[in-house]
């Protein structure tokens, strides 16, 4: 069975080299918040998410969720862990501390996030949406919503789903048809079906939260015509205890690649009652609040699953004795082959990239809303919005290729599912689909976040990277590479930007999107280990940690950035080459 070691070190000094932590805990009301507890905080994570919660990964995998009798049942394994998890106050970790939480920033509790959903990323993606639905409601909901659900979903006695998708409408939400009534007593009776809801039902808690998008009679069309409302699966008393059972009805359970462990479901709504939040016709943009932080944790997804399949692979290569290392007679370790370790460094060089971009745009979310004065939550919400697709596209996508690179350095033994590897390459498939596709990312990238103040979101981000030239040049030949790799692709990227925010044609910006969203992923992701390197650079000497950190910053340089300018044509290069073969002569008729 893998076996799961949560990095801590590395998590350490990503909070220190790209959060600066000790600036995001003292930002107001996180008085509470000692600088010094953060490393016993990520201790006894550690040990709780690998001793308690990663050894349910495998027997999720295999036993999956089934439908009985109209209700989903879970792992046997998987109540007592749950209940370890709500009595250990982990979810609650950033929580309101008016509704029972710990008050802790953000940036504190992706650390959390990112050892829980590493250990099973199954079974994390209920208190991954629990977590996101919180957000909305403290933001949207109102202070009788609050009230009434946010300190059970906060300790995770109660858990939330995201309840958007319909059969006919997919990724265009303004289609959902579901109605919702108003009744005489000011509630709302939701009805219509909704597909692909993770965690829609379980058996770990006694309710859950759905937050539903509907629309009210004579609603405008599209998007404009949604509404929120809240509906749970148990009406509550006046006590705020669960009572009647409403009208919701688990119809099914997909069968899916991966992520057996978590019940995608297909929910039935029947005259549902529904409590609407905030105002008629809103919807869409509360939603939007909580896809916002979802597709952080989605990127997350890509980043824990690439720090599993790394540490799985890794582990193999030291311990497979295969051939010979060159002018030797011995046997030796696969590691020491330099294909294996090509493989094994770029595995690490991503991982250790996108840990960086996550937690720079967490960061970035606890300054939005805590700084004290106006421009610094300006800024930090243009740097939030900034990063939001990018790291939710080039983590998720990395994440597949690491999961992929993890199989392929067993070999043989990768594509047999006793190994382990298949389930994080299978798991990890997901997650470029989930929360907007990162096509959809790359689209909400160059039409919308590039052109932020005329340019200047994305100007300044790239101006802050040239800046990084004359610390790197300070460093003299240690990392010379690094430099000339790092402001070749800078240079790239601005000509991208430049043609993509000044070209008039909609579609020939569309066509370059995803192109140009892999380009500044992989650029950014080379600038946080340039960062990383010149911290690291002065104690490398003596400190074999912080060695490899030069190293592998220098590896990502020479190896990966080169990429970008691989890149320049298909971002700039317009539309008429994917529309240059007629639809007839694509797919079998061809």
């Amino acid at each position: 069975m893998p076996t799961y070691t949560p990095p801590v070190r590395d998590i350490s000094f990503a909070l220190d080299t790209i959060s600066d932590v000790e600036s995001i805990v003292a930002l107001p009301d996180f008085d509470h918040v000692d600088p010094d507890m953060i490393e016993g905080v990520l201790d006894e994570a550690a040990r709780f998410f690998s001793e308690v919660f990663a050894p349910t990964n495998e027997i999720g995998d295999q036993e999956g969720t089934v439908l009985v009798d109209g209700g989903v049942v879970t792992p046997e394994e998987f109540k007592p862990v749950w209940s370890k998890l709500v009595d250990a106050g982990w979810t609650a970790v950033t929580g309101s501390p008016e509704y029972g939480g710990h008050g802790f920033p953000k940036t504190i509790g992706m650390t959390i996030s990112e050892m829980m959903t590493s250990a099973n990323l199954a079974f994390s993606l209920n208190p991954m949406l629990t977590g996101s639905g919180i957000t909305l409601l403290t933001r949207h909901g109102g202070d009788e919503l609050r009230d009434l659900y946010l300190a059970k979903l906060i300790s995770s006695e109660w858990t939330g789903t995201m309840v958007l998708t319909e059969a006919e409408a997919g990724s265009d939400v303004g289609a959902v048809r579901t109605k919702a009534v108003p009744a005489d007593d000011g509630s709302y009776e939701i009805s219509g079906t909704k597909i692909f809801i993770t965690w829609g039902d379980h058996d770990l808690t006694d309710n859950i939260i759905h937050l539903v998008l509907a629309r009210t009679p004579d609603a405008p069309v599209g998007t404009k015509g949604i509404s929120l409302f809240v509906v749970p699966k148990f009406i509550l008393n006046n006590d705020g205890s669960p009572g009647e059972r409403n009208s919701v009805e688990t119809v099914s359970i997909e069968h899916k690649l991966g992520i057996h462990a978590s019940p995608t479901c297909v929910l039935s709504f029947d005259t549902a009652r529904g409590f609407l939040v905030g105002e008629e016709n809103q919807g869409m943009r509360y939603m939007f609040t909580m896809m916002n932080q979802a597709r952080l944790e989605v990127g997350l997804e890509g980043l824990s699953v690439a720090e599993r399949a790394y540490q799985h692979a890794a582990e193999y290569a030291k311990e497979r004795i295969q051939g010979r290392e060159l002018g030797s007679h011995e046997p030796a370790p696969i590691i020491d082959h330099a294909d294996v370790r090509r493989m094994l460094m770029t595995m690490k060089a991503y991982t250790e990239a996108m840990r960086c971009l996550l937690y720079d745009a967490v960061a970035a979310e606890d300054r939005m809303h805590r700084a004290d004065d106006e421009g610094s939550r300006t800024e930090g919400g243009e740097r939030l919005a900034l990063l939001t697709p990018i790291a939710k596209s080039w983590c998720t996508d990395r994440g597949v290729e690491v999961a992929s690179i993890g199989i392929q350095v067993l070999g043989g033994a990768g594509f047999i599912e006793e190994s382990g590897a298949p389930q994080f390459y299978r798991d990890a498939r997901i997650t470029p689909i989930y929360e907007g596709t990162n096509g959809i990312q790359a689209l909400d990238l160059v039409m919308r976040k590039l052109p932020m103040g005329d340019g200047s979101v994305i100007d300044r981000y790239l101006s802050e990277i040239e800046a990084l030239n004359k610390e790197l040049a300070n460093a003299g030949d240690d990392l010379r590479d690094l430099r000339e790799h790092l402001a070749s692709a800078v240079a790239t990227v601005r000509t991208a930007t430049y043609y993509l925010n000044s070209s008039e044609d909609v579609v020939d910006r569309m066509a370059g999107a995803t192109p140009y969203q892999e380009m500044l992923g992989t650029l950014a992701g080379g600038y946080y280990l340039a960062r990383q390197a010149l911290v690291a650079l002065p104690t490398a000497e003596e400190d074999a940690w912080m060695a490899s950190k030069v190293a592998t910053a220098r590896f990502y340089a020479v190896n990966l950035l080169p990429k970008v300018d691989g890149l320049l044509p298909a971002a700039i290069g317009g539309s008429e080459l994917l529309f240059a073969v007629d639809d007839v002569h694509i797919g079998a008729a061809s």
